[in-house]
């Protein structure tokens, strides 16, 4: 079955109006657990440069609509971080800042990882095409037009 425009559309609509709680409680407090631990990460990811914010604000939003519907709305309507999972859930993509941030977290974290943890060649080697797949899928997602930061006045 082929995808069409607006079998997407309706896709993205509904997760961003539907919460799809698991009925099994102690995963459900695992997901939640998990979903704070991908916050924590990402408010950290704010003020270190290498440590990324957005894939865990994703992570954190998915782990949420699967556990706590109060959650996943808190973070949805978060000032900070409210936007980004509400662009990913609507297919929006990121902007080229968010784009151009992540590309260089991947490269200073992974950077650091193969020059002072790894040893072995061929673990670099397979580090640096992890990183190679991970920035060209960043990349390769949708682009959002930044908001004009002054309109004309007509």
């Amino acid at each position: 079955m082929l995808l069409r425009p607006d079998m997407l559309s309706d896709f993205f609509e509904d997760t961003l109006t539907s919460v799809t709680v698991v009925k099994n409680r102690p995963l459900r407090i695992l997901l939640m657990a998990l979903g704070w631990l991908w916050v924590g990460i990402a408010f950290l990811g704010v003020f270190v440069p290498v440590l990324p914010t957005t894939g865990p604000i994703i992570l954190a939003a998915f782990l949420f609509s699967k556990s706590s519907e109060r959650f996943d709305h808190w973070l949805i309507s978060n000032r900070f971080f409210g936007g980004i999972v509400r662009d990913w859930r609507a297919g929006e993509g990121f902007t080229v800042k968010a784009k151009t941030m992540a590309v260089m977290a991947i490269i200073a974290s992974f950077g650091v990882t193969t020059y002072f943890v790894l040893t072995g060649t061929y673990v670099r080697i397979g580090m640096w095409m992890l990183a190679a797949a991970i920035a060209t899928y960043v990349v390769s997602r949708p682009t959002k037009r930044e908001a004009l930061a002054t309109e004309s006045v007509a």
